[in-house]
């Protein structure tokens, strides 16, 4: 049975201890099964959160991602990062400025911040490549992850960053530390669900492991489906659907009544 679902302070204290287990879930089945599978922390799109999430997944720690360039002034940000709260999550998840993040911390509001390779800012480091791989590379992102933490920011994702320089970093910050491909130094393990359940069909990242093949189940349940419905539509052409199974019937003296009362 697993434990009530841990607050900020539970998880701060953890920090050095333990590594935290991380998905991207998308749907309630993906949210029920990392429940049921034990994992520690989800990010999540905030339109999935609902009484329905919570139920699925009432011990996992949520992190809703207020979209980066979908919210731009503070005061949106910290309405949308109230919603997300109230709605079931438990901190937010913004590559916003640091006055943003340090607004929402003003406020209360558990913020999880980015540092390494940013997709949304890719353009700024070359584009989607690793970080951090010089001195002066691997010194900025420090720079920034303590501009981070002075901003308020309580954990950080770090992408695609040598494990040596990412863990160097997380002994140096208060914050929790989520890696994503950036070594076992760090506090967390993130992946994408899509990734672990092989149902990427695009480009995979060096540091995603497929566990299983959903890709080809996929595949084969879109040919059935194809099948199934070419079969469904031979069989109104033909007259076979619907059939006598499938009617509703009536009585032949209701049905009488019926038709000289029409006439």
């Amino acid at each position: 049975m697993r434990h009530r679902r841990p607050t900020v302070a539970d998880l701060l204290s953890m920090k050095g201890k333990r590594q935290l287990s991380m998905l991207r879930v998308e749907t309630l089945d993906e949210a029920d099964a990392a429940e049921r599978a034990g994992v520690d922390l989800v990010s999540v799109p905030p339109s999935l959160l609902s009484p329905a999430f919570r139920e699925a997944a009432p011990s996992v720690f949520a992190f809703p991602g207020l979209e980066y360039g979908d919210l731009v002034t503070a005061d949106e940000y910290i309405r949308a990062a109230f919603q997300a709260l109230k709605a079931g999550g438990d901190a937010v998840y913004c590559a916003a400025s640091l006055q943003t993040v340090r607004r929402m911390r003003d406020e209360g509001i558990p913020v999880c911040g980015h540092l390494g390779l940013i997709p949304s800012k890719a353009t700024w480091t070359g584009g989607f490549r690793a970080v951090g791989k010089t001195s002066l590379s691997a010194l900025e992102i420090w720079r920034q992850s303590k501009a981070l933490e002075e901003a308020g920011a309580f954990a950080a994702e770090i992408e695609v960053v040598p494990g040596e320089v990412a863990s160097a970093i997380s002994e140096r910050t208060s914050m929790l530390m989520l890696s994503m491909g950036a070594g076992t130094g760090c506090d967390a393990q993130y992946l994408f669900a899509d990734d672990v359940l092989g149902a990427n069909k695009g480009r995979v990242p060096r540091h995603a492991k497929i566990y299983r093949n959903f890709a080809a189940d996929y595949d084969r349940l879109q040919q059935e489906r194809i099948a199934a419905f070419s079969e469904y539509v031979a069989d109104v052409k033909s007259g076979a659907y619907p059939d006598k199974p499938h009617l509703i019937g009536i009585e032949p003296a209701e049905l009488e009544a019926f038709l000289t009362a029409l006439d």
